[in-house]
């Protein structure tokens, strides 16, 4: 834990002013959830949730600035006036029917924690914690957890790297389906095991995740690929029988081969999962995803040719399948346009040695090339090793400046119509005719852009 940690920072000292209220009015109140597994394993929560015996009514009543927006679940929002932030406030409760796989139908308010905890998803997951106890001990874990009341086993689990359901794990994923996949991305994540019967229940209700909402299932898949531990994530998926319902175009690269020559390490599958364990903690979304779809096209393209084994416009294919998953998944048109520029253009670092100057230029200043780059030394590093043109271009990258690569247009639509021109499709060709030239060096004032247009298309007027 790093010093701001120690202390337990604004976060912490907000959620300890909000337990503390609670208890003055006489309620119990606890931290609970992810912050209290967080605080075990030795890491920073990213946020601070409590529960407590009081009902929403009074939580809404005791603080100044709230937000209702759980409040028929029970989760009232506290916000200090001057934070970027919120502390979640439930009341202990048991839950209903859940009809729709989602949420409860109804909800039970109880005062007692312990009935409440049985409700939660997973027993790591399922801890209380009394940070009045615990506050200025943040830093010594068996300290801390003498403040932990845990009635689920979560600690034991803890100790085990073990992803355990709270009860029957058919009723806890039947209650949220999203929940399997939220198992899998924590087992990851913490370097975890799924505890057998919870994993088997995974595999036996596996299809019904297709009832979660699709924003939800790329929320939780998106998580999985940016927090480290994509690869093992994706290997889990696949285990659980998960990965062929959320996305079986990536379950068919299992078993296509490969030519062996370019691709020593194996077939499509086991060459994503390498691009995978390459992801970096908070590497960008699109990064993710495009590491994950760069070859999905490959299983429909594969056809055993004479010489080896060939994937014949899988990059066009690519791209097919991948706006087809975006669209799928609901990913903003922004995040789909970087994610198919990635597909679109990984294979084309083959030819950056033998581009032409302006081609080149062109190729780097697409949106977000870093991320381009990024892909294409994952994409080596996941296969032949070899980084000659990732080396080239990384390079030129930082070698060409701004106004080499993308320059002041020397003339515009405007001058050629002041020249007699006339407006039309026959612009473009002339632009971009001038702009190759401009990037080769081979000319560079508004005099010589409007030679050479003279000279290559005539000074008479065209259309």
């Amino acid at each position: 834990m790093n010093a701001a940690m120690l202390t337990g920072g604004r976060k912490f000292g907000e959620a300890l002013r909000v337990v503390e209220t609670l208890r003055a009015a006489g309620f119990e109140a606890f931290l609970a959830g992810g912050c209290v597994r967080d605080l075990l394993l030795g890491r920073e929560p990213a946020d601070y949730d409590v529960a407590t015996s009081a009902t929403p009514d009074v939580v809404l009543d005791l603080f100044e600035r709230t937000f209702a927006v759980g409040a028929k679940f029970g989760v009232v929002l506290v916000a200090p006036e001057d934070a970027g932030f919120v502390t979640e406030v439930a009341t202990f409760r048991s839950d209903g029917a859940y009809s729709d796989g989602r949420r409860p139908d109804a909800v039970r308010y109880s005062e007692s924690a312990e009935e409440d905890v049985q409700r939660r998803d997973f027993t790591i997951n399922g801890l209380l914690l009394d940070p009045l106890r615990a506050s200025g001990i943040l830093e010594n874990r068996e300290q801390l957890r003498a403040a932990v009341l845990d009635y689920v086993g979560g600690i034991g689990d803890l100790d085990a790297g073990v992803v355990r359901a709270i009860g029957r794990a058919e009723l806890r994923f039947e209650e949220d389906h999203l929940r399997m996949l939220r198992a899998v991305r924590f087992a990851a994540r913490f370097g975890f095991e799924i505890e057998p019967g919870t994993k088997k229940a995974i595999g036996l209700l596996a299809a019904k995740v297709n009832g979660v909402s699709r924003e939800r299932v790329r929320d939780e898949l998106t998580k999985m690929l940016t927090e480290g531990r994509a690869r093992r994530a994706f290997e889990l998926l696949d285990e659980t029988r998960l990965l062929n319902e959320v996305l079986p175009e990536i379950a068919r690269m299992k078993g296509v081969e490969q030519p062996p020559q370019f691709h020593p390490e194996g077939d499509v599958w086991v060459h994503t999962l390498m691009l995978l364990e390459q992801l970096e903690p908070g590497c960008s979304a699109t990064l993710a995803w495009g590491a994950l779809l760069h070859d999905v096209g490959k299983p429909p393209t594969f056809r055993r040719a004479t010489d080896r084994i060939r994937f014949d416009g899988h990059v066009e294919m690519g791209v097919v399948m991948a706006a087809e998953i975006c669209r799928r998944l609901r990913f903003s048109n922004e995040e789909t346009g970087q994610i198919l520029a990635l597909i679109e253009n990984h294979m084309r670092f083959m030819d950056s040695g033998r581009m032409k100057e302006s081609t080149l230029k062109r190729f780097l200043r697409l949106p977000q090339f870093d991320e381009h780059l990024a892909l294409h030394k994952m994409d080596c590093m996941a296969g032949s090793g070899f980084l000659e043109n990732w080396d080239f271009m990384q390079e030129k990258m930082q070698t060409l400046s701004l106004e080499t690569v993308r320059p002041r247009p020397l003339i515009t639509g405007r001058e050629l119509i002041a020249a007699g021109y006339k407006p039309g499709p026959g612009f473009k060709e002339i632009l971009r005719e001038v702009e190759d030239a401009q990037l080769e060096g081979k000319i560079a004032t508004d005099d010589e852009a409007m030679q050479l247009v003279r000279v290559r298309f005539g000074s008479r007027p065209v259309d």
